[in-house]
């Protein structure tokens, strides 16, 4: 045999890289499906799903806003029953603050109006009590010296009707009656004792003092026994008598006397009058 002959090799012809690639490809392939469906249990196994529901960001921003609206008119709803409240409670206090201030404007006038009838009341008493002291049968003579306190009054029996001026001043004093007594009147619904003298004078044209004491020291003194129609009875001194009113005629007078009664008529055995002046 020659040495040039062809001697088959028992190499292996190499394979080609592509192929090595392709058969290592295939294989990894097979491999990671194995792999796979070991992972994932027995091949006829159903998979689990399981649905988690996530809150969306519309539907917490509107829960959100909604529990502030109600928060808000929760906290303005409180304000308003605390201001509401307290203007209640501001009314109630004012109310009592009123109530207690017109109760003590009532309590004071009640007082006043006591206190002012029973300083009439004993002024009326003191004045018949000293009446009947001056008119007892040992006093015999007046303040002016003249017997007109003293003596002893008789009721006129003439039932003829007074005229000219005396007329003006019986009728305008007996118009009067039924009027208030006020203290300080002076008319035309309310007088007390010297206005209404000096209103009844005046319709006669006469200007008298303003108070009793004056107007008893006007004119001439004239005895109780000798009246006549529009003379000024007075109880007190003739210098400082504390009541007038108008002899009117068959023994009675018209006078103002106190707020329990007004303007009255009423007899001389009343309330004996201390004296008399005659001014017309």
């Amino acid at each position: 045999m020659s040495h040039t002959a062809h001697i088959p090799s028992h190499r292996k012809p190499r394979r080609s890289a592509s192929k090595l690639a392709l058969r290592a490809g295939v294989a990894g392939g097979v491999l990671s499906t194995i792999a796979v469906a070991g992972a994932a249990g027995p091949a006829n196994a159903e998979p689990v799903t399981e649905t988690i529901e996530m809150p969306t960001l519309g539907s917490l921003d509107t829960e959100l806003a909604s529990a502030v609206s109600a928060s808000a008119e929760a906290s303005h709803q409180e304000a308003l029953d605390l201001s509401l409240r307290a203007q209640e409670d501001a009314a109630i206090a004012k109310a009592a603050q009123e109530a207690k201030k017109a109760k003590a404007e009532a309590d004071r006038k009640a007082e006043a109006e006591r206190a002012e009838k029973a300083r009439a009341e004993a002024q009326e008493r003191a004045s018949r009590t000293q009446a009947r002291t001056q008119l007892s049968p040992a006093s015999s003579s007046s303040d002016s010296g003249s017997s007109d306190s003293g003596s002893s009054y008789s009721a006129d029996s003439s039932t003829q009707a007074p005229t000219g001026s005396a007329a003006a001043i019986v009728a305008f004093a007996r118009a009067q009656i039924g009027d208030a007594y006020v203290s300080g009147g002076t008319g035309p619904n309310s007088w007390d004792c010297s206005g209404l003298v000096q209103a009844a004078y005046r319709q006669a044209g006469i200007d008298l003092p303003r108070v009793s004491s004056s107007q008893s020291s006007m004119g001439t003194s004239v005895s109780l026994s000798n009246l006549q129609p529009g003379d000024i009875l007075y109880w007190g001194s003739r210098s400082g008598s504390y009541h007038v009113a108008i002899y009117v005629g068959g023994g009675m007078y018209v006078g103002a006397q106190n707020p329990s009664t007004g303007v009255v008529e009423r007899s001389l055995d009343w309330d004996t009058p201390s004296g008399a002046v005659r001014i017309l």
